[in-house]
């Protein structure tokens, strides 16, 4: 499902406009991506947990020449760490 579709689906589900649903789905988004920036996190109970998390330097293989050992840099990644809820619908259980 690309975005339009699924602005589409929450427009038909929440009874609102494709425009209104198009906006409230670019808010989540951008509050999810400044919440994230600001190294904080969100938990959505019965969906799961949006958190930034650091990633150590480590030592890794060149793929243009695997003979060749290369160092990627610490960075900060963002997560999500799925509920049992949600975890379990996709499940079937």
């Amino acid at each position: 499902m690309n975005k339009a579709e699924l602005v589409a689906k929450m427009a038909d589900k929440a009874e609102v406009t494709k425009k209104d649903a198009e906006k409230v789905l670019n808010a989540f988004i951008e509050t999810v991506q400044e919440t994230l920036v600001a190294k904080d996190k969100i938990s959505l109970v019965g969906f799961g947990t949006f958190e930034t998390k650091h990633r150590a330097a480590r030592q890794g293989i060149n793929p243009q020449d695997p003979s060749k050992r290369i160092t990627i840099p610490a960075a900060d990644v963002p997560a999500f760490k799925v509920s049992k809820a949600l975890k379990d619908a996709v499940a079937g259980k």
